[in-house]
């Protein structure tokens, strides 16, 4: 599903982002990303999704090798993976409906399919009836599965999260943590970055540590604690 091999990643201005990491993760599997601030979470997750393109290495999504795309390939590419941000990043203008419906008048949809798609997704992430409101008109916890929602809407294989939490109070955090869990359960596969001890010591999944760049733990989680 996702192989990265022998990755470096060193930025221009020389700070270095990953040193030589190795991982692969399978269909269907949820996983978590921890480490503290600086320890490569971003730079690992961006490379999944052909934001950022390793200095060295190669990383293969669906056997397809992403550091050798070109640019105008990767909107296609991108279509099977679906990504949420800790801020949400929600079109202020536009309502709950047009956010979603938007991801996919960008790959052409027919209008028919989308009002279906857009309204059954909303059902999914419980917000049906908030599909007229703009964003400022919501809770942080509904602009969060707006969010989700859009970057579900087209069906994607693989759904990366970058600190989706982060910005939610204790309760929104579990409802969200629920929401993402029954994503997971219908075989998308998940990769989420993470501060929150909490919810990786109470949800457990595969844990993968990072520190200073390099891949210190790969755990499946079993009936124990772990320390972030």
């Amino acid at each position: 599903m996702i192989e990265m091999q022998d990755i470096y990643m060193t930025y221009p201005n020389g700070v270095v982002g990953l040193n030589g990491i190795s991982v692969n993760i399978k269909q269907g599997e949820f996983v978590y990303i921890v480490g503290h601030s600086g320890a490569g979470k971003s730079t690992f997750t961006k490379l999944m999704f052909r934001e950022e393109i390793p200095t060295k290495g190669k990383i293969l999504v669906n056997d397809q090798d992403v550091t050798k795309l070109k640019w105008k390939e990767v909107p296609y590419f991108r279509r099977n993976i679906g990504v949420v941000y800790q801020d949400f990043r929600l079109l202020p203008k536009l309502t709950v409906y047009e956010n979603i419906a938007f991801a996919l008048e960008v790959i052409e949809e027919n209008p028919k399919s989308i009002r279906k798609k857009v309204m059954n997704v909303l059902d999914q992430v419980g917000l049906k009836n908030k599909a007229r409101f703009i964003p400022d008109e919501l809770s942080g916890g509904e602009q969060q599965r707006v969010a989700i929602a859009r970057a579900i809407v087209n069906h994607p294989g693989i759904l990366i999260a970058d600190e989706p939490t982060g910005n939610l109070d204790p309760n929104t955090s579990w409802e969200i943590m629920h929401i993402l869990e029954d994503i997971n359960a219908s075989g998308t596969t998940i990769i989420m970055a993470t501060h929150s001890k909490e919810i990786v010591n109470t949800i457990k999944k595969r844990v993968i540590a990072m520190e200073d760049g390099v891949i210190v733990r790969d755990e499946h989680r079993g009936e124990y604690g772990y320390e972030i």
